[in-house]
């Protein structure tokens, strides 16, 4: 028999801020929330619509990260689908999540709202500081052109 597949990768922007919280057994839990934009041709435009996700972050991760999930900051999420069950006025419910794995950190909105590629490193929220070394590419004291001695021919 085959196993089930319950992969999600979504990139999107916050909502909001991720709120940290702690359970009774001191683990910690990222909430946050995402707009993901799709483009659709409605009569003779092309209009894009907004999806919303309730994503949830748990751990170390959560704890690292939530200074830098602020509201407009563009993410990439790679987890996993979970529903929650609960009874309500005697009303059965339910609601599906991402169980983030794993979250990438690809840009923030900075005070104007224009769109930056570079998320703050230790700055607390709203100031600007030093910017976060990128996962993709040559960290900070990376030097173009050094450390080389033969002359590349193009």
């Amino acid at each position: 028999m085959a196993s089930d597949i319950n992969q999600v990768v979504l990139i999107g922007r916050l909502t909001r801020d991720a709120e940290l919280k702690y359970t009774a057994g001191g683990m910690a839990i990222g909430k946050m929330s995402i707009a993901v934009n799709r483009r659709t041709k409605k009569a003779e435009q092309w209009v894009d619509e907004a999806s919303f996700f309730d994503v949830s972050l748990f751990g170390k991760q959560a704890e690292s990260l939530n200074q830098y999930l602020v509201k407009g900051t563009q993410i990439a999420i790679q987890g996993e689908l979970r529903q929650d069950r609960w009874e309500q006025d005697g009303q059965k419910r339910s609601s599906v999540n991402i169980a983030a794995n794993d979250i990438q950190l690809l840009g923030r909105a900075n005070q104007s709202g224009e769109k930056s590629s570079t998320v703050p490193s230790s700055a607390p929220r709203g100031s600007s500081g030093p910017q976060a070394p990128s996962s993709f590419g040559p960290g900070p004291d990376f030097e173009v052109g050094g450390g080389f001695d033969d002359d590349i021919p193009f």
